[in-house]
C-alpha cells in the first residue's frame, strides 16, 4: 500500500475542533500572561521568565512519560482517543485557575497552576497529534490534515488574543480579560474533545511489534531525518518564540501605541489563516521541505527591515504582521506534516509505530524553545535596563535593545534551520516507498 484512502473533508474538521480551546490556552501563556501577571500582582519579568523556564523543564519528564503512555495504553476505544478523553478534566481545569487568578495570587500560585496546566495540555496533546499523524498516511494527506487543525489553532489564537483585550487586562478584579478566556478554554475544550472522541474513529496501529527500552532509544537516535527536522524545528521555533514573547512591548514601547497592541496582533493571525491554504498549495507544488525552507527566507527578509521602525511607524508594522502572519501559516502546517512522515522512517525500520513518543519529542522542543526565548530576551531586557511597567518611561537604550531583540536576533536561528532543511531527504516518493515496507511488514 503506497496510498491512504480518501478521508471526508467533514472527519478532518471535527478532528480539528479541540484545537481551537487548546490554542486558546497556548498563546496567552507566553504572550499574555506574562505581561498581566507582572503588571497586576507586581511580579518581576526576570522572575517570570525563569518560572516559564523552569516549567519546561519539567516537561523534560512529562514529555516523554505521556508519550510512551500514549503508545502503551490499550482500552476497548483504542490507545489515541480514550487516553486524549482522559486529560481533559485536568487541563480545562487548571487553565481556569492560572488565566482568573484571585487578587492575591502570587509567584507561588503562577508556579503551581502553570505546573499543573504544563503537565495537562501535554497530556492531552500527545495523543492528539498521534491521532492525527496516524488518521492521515498520505503525503499530501497529511498537509491537508494539519491544515485543519492548524487553521483551527488560529483562529482559536485570534478568539485568545481578542478576548483579554476586549475583557481588558488592566485589573485582575472581577471579570477581566484573561476570566472571559478561562471560561472559554473550562467549557468548550471538554465539549470539543467529546464530540471528537464520539466522531472521529481510531487509527490503525501498524505496528507489528513491542519494542523493549534500549532497542526503542537506538531507533530513535538512529532516526536521521528525524534528528535533522527536530534541530531545524528547535532553531525556528526559538526564531519565532523571540518576537511573539516580544510583541506586546515593542507595539506599546517602540511603536508607541499600546491601543494597536490587540488589532495588530488580530492581523497577524488573521492572514496565518490565509496562509494555511498558501502553504498546502505551494507544498503540494514544491514538496513539504522545501515550501517551508522559502516561507522561512521570506521571513528573514521581512524582519531585517522590522528593525529599523520607531515610534509612530504603523503602517510598515501592519506590512510586517500582514506578510510574517501569512508565513506563519507555513511554519504551523508544514513541520508536523513532516514530522508524520519521520515517523514512517522508524515504523519502517524498527516495526513499531510510536507516534506518541515521537510527538513527545516534538512537543518538548515546541515548549522548551518557547520557554528559552522567554528565559533568554526578558532578562536581557532588564539588563538594558528596560521596565516591564508599560506606562513606564524607557531610555533609548532600553528600546534599541528591544528593536534588535525583536526584529534582528530571530534571522540567525531561522537562516541555520534553511541550511539544515534544504536538501531534507524525505519526499513524497520516500514517504511513498515507506508506506509501502510498512504496509508488506504488516501483511507478512
Amino acid at each position: 500500500m503506497t496510498a491512504s484512502p480518501p478521508i471526508p473533508e467533514s472527519r478532518y474538521a471535527i478532528y480539528a475542533l479541540p484545537a481551537l480551546p487548546l490554542a486558546a490556552i497556548a498563546l496567552p501563556f507566553y504572550i499574555v500572561l506574562p505581561t498581566f501577571y507582572a503588571d497586576n500582582f507586581g511580579l518581576s519579568l526576570a522572575a517570570i521568565g525563569t518560572l516559564l523556564l523552569v516549567i519546561r523543564m519539567i516537561d523534560a519528564v512529562t514529555d516523554p512519560l505521556f508519550g510512551w503512555l500514549s503508545d502503551r495504553v490499550r482500552s476497548r476505544y483504542g490507545r489515541r482517543r480514550f487516553f486524549f478523553l482522559l486529560s481533559l478534566p485536568l487541563t480545562a481545569l487548571s487553565a481556569f485557575m492560572l488565566f482568573w487568578p484571585p487578587v492575591d495570587a502570587g509567584l507561588i500560585y503562577l508556579a503551581g497552576w502553570g505546573v499543573a496546566l504544563s503537565i495537562g495540555a501535554t497530556w492531552t496533546l500527545l495523543p492528539y497529534t498521534a491521532w492525527g499523524a496516524e488518521l492521515a498516511t498520505g503525503y499530501q494527506q497529511r498537509v491537508r490534515l494539519s491544515g485543519w487543525r492548524e487553521g483551527a489553532t488560529l483562529i482559536g489564537s485570534l478568539l485568545a488574543i481578542t478576548l483579554p483585550f476586549v475583557g481588558g487586562l488592566d485589573t485582575a478584579e472581577g471579570f477581566h480579560g484573561m476570566a472571559w478566556v478561562a471560561v472559554f478554554i473550562a467549557v468548550v475544550l471538554p465539549l470539543a474533545g467529546s464530540l471528537a472522541f464520539w466522531r472521529v474513529p481510531e487509527p490503525l496501529d501498524r505496528s507489528t511489534r513491542v519494542l523493549g527500552l534500549k532497542e526503542s532509544a537506538t531507533h530513535l537516535w538512529a532516526n536521521k531525518p528525524f534528528l535533522r527536522l527536530a534541530l531545524a524545528f528547535l532553531l525556528n521555533s526559538f526564531a519565532n518564540a523571540i518576537p511573539a514573547s516580544l510583541f506586546i512591548y515593542f507595539v506599546g514601547q517602540r511603536l508607541g501605541v499600546p491601543a494597536l497592541q490587540g488589532p495588530l496582533l488580530f492581523t497577524y493571525f488573521l492572514c496565518a489563516i490565509a496562509g494555511v491554504p498558501l502553504a498546502v498549495i505551494v507544498a503540494k507544488r514544491f514538496g513539504k521541505h522545501r515550501a517551508w525552507c522559502y516561507a522561512m527566507l521570506a521571513a528573514c527578509a521581512i524582519f531585517s527591515v522590522a528593525g529599523f521602525l520607531g515610534e509612530g511607524d504603523v503602517v510598515p508594522f501592519a506590512i510586517v504582521c500582514v506578510t510574517t502572519g501569512l508565513l506563519l501559516g507555513f511554519d504551523l502546517t508544514l513541520p508536523p506534516a513532516i514530522q508524520a512522515d519521520v515517523i514512517d522512517n522508524d515504523t519502517a525500520l524498527s516495526g513499531e509505530q510510536r507516534s506518541g513518543l515521537y510527538f513527545a519529542a516534538w512537543s518538548f522542543i515546541t515548549k522548551f524553545s518557547v520557554a528559552l526565548s522567554a528565559g533568554v530576551v526578558f532578562p536581557l531586557l532588564d539588563f538594558a535596563g528596560f521596565i516591564g511597567d508599560q506606562s513606564a518611561a524607557q531610555t533609548p537604550a532600553a528600546l534599541d535593545a528591544l528593536s534588535t531583540l525583536y526584529a534582528w536576533l530571530p534571522i540567525l536561528p531561522k537562516l541555520a534551520a534553511i541550511a539544515i532543511m534544504w536538501k531534507f531527504s524525505l519526499d513524497e516518493n520516500e514517504q511513498q516507498r515507506l508506506n509501502g515496507l510498512i504496509a508488506a511488514r504488516q501483511q507478512a
